[in-house]
């Protein structure tokens, strides 16, 4: 095979010719990707200092923030940069790092919200087992599991994609994925779609499956419960349902784009829809979870606050 069918250089040819507009979006997309940074790191202090937020569902929710601040690093440095130029190359060694972190970033963040469920599922249907089930060796597994098979599973798509040898180089995304590399392939790619099937069911169509399971299961003994019952399990799981939600959107918009023509859509409202894939769950997270309950949402404010002044120096004139 000759080199040109390994192509050392990416073509991101979704990126929209905006001229004078470069800079303001650029500080747009600057201050946006700070935001997401301080919101998801301060839902990560306040829930790791604070001892009474040492418990199964903070400590996956300061799981999701982590993971909010991997997928938006492996998106925002390199889109931020192309910005700016005129030309949209990327190496092809940095175009399949993207494609792998952007991934399994997505990977994580649905096996996340999949064991999430199962603790809000033994919190409101078994809740005199709960510190007996969720117990800190068992949400140490969950979390390790929700780490591990999403990091091979992705990292085998993405390698079996390197191997591939190509008959372009021009991806029509502001960032690179695996199944556009893979529709440039020269050869076929049986092996590739297994594959992806594979995954795709494993880390995306059975974690949602789950989630709807245990969301059923709650809502039926919600039925039979009282009215406070029913808002004490809606103020606690609200909050998981909005990003659950969320999440499933920004997937199905992501998966719908991967199989169309993308030429054929208008380019403002393609780079829109790309963009939600990666932007929106990192900034909602926190501020879901950091609005929405009210144990975070009071150390969030008091932190914010700071200290308070002693009573001997208020009275002290």
């Amino acid at each position: 095979m000759g080199n040109n069918t390994y192509p050392p250089y990416f073509n991101l040819t979704m990126f929209v010719n905006i001229g004078t507009y470069r800079y303001p979006t650029f500080v747009l997309c600057l201050l946006l990707y700070a935001l997401i940074v301080l919101a998801n790191f301060l839902i990560i202090v306040v829930i790791s200092q604070e001892k009474t937020l040492h418990e199964p569902m903070y400590f996956f929710i300061m799981c999701l923030s982590i993971n909010s601040l991997y997928g938006s690093a492996g998106f925002f440095f390199r889109f931020l940069r192309d910005l700016l130029y005129d030309t949209h190359l990327i190496s092809r060694s940095a175009c399949f790092t993207q494609t792998y972190v952007i991934y399994s970033y997505a990977s994580y963040e649905l096996t996340l919200l999949g064991i999430m469920a199962y603790d809000r599922y033994v919190a409101v249907c078994q809740p005199l087992h709960y510190h007996n089930k969720m117990t800190s060796k068992l949400v140490s597994k969950l979390v390790t599991f929700a780490w591990t098979y999403p990091a091979f599973s992705v990292g085998t798509c993405v390698y079996l994609a390197s191997r591939l040898p190509l008959c372009g180089n021009k991806i029509p995304k502001v960032f690179c994925a695996n199944w556009p590399i893979v529709k440039l392939s020269c050869i076929s790619t049986v092996i590739n779609n297994l594959v992806g099937m594979l995954v795709s069911t494993t880390t995306v169509f059975l974690p949602l499956a789950f989630v709807l399971y245990t969301y059923a299961r709650i809502f039926l003994i919600c039925r039979k419960r009282s009215s406070e019952f029913k808002a004490k399990v809606i103020q606690s799981c609200l909050p998981h349902i909005i990003t659950f939600v969320n999440y499933s959107i920004t997937v199905f918009c992501d998966v719908a784009l991967s199989r169309i023509d993308l030429e054929n859509l208008n380019p403002f409202l393609a780079v829109i829809l790309s963009l939600e894939f990666v932007v929106i769950p990192p900034i909602l997270n926190p501020l879901v979870y950091g609005l929405k309950l009210p144990e975070i949402r009071k150390l969030i404010l008091k932190m914010l606050s700071g200290p308070k002044p002693d009573k001997q120096t208020k009275s002290h004139k």
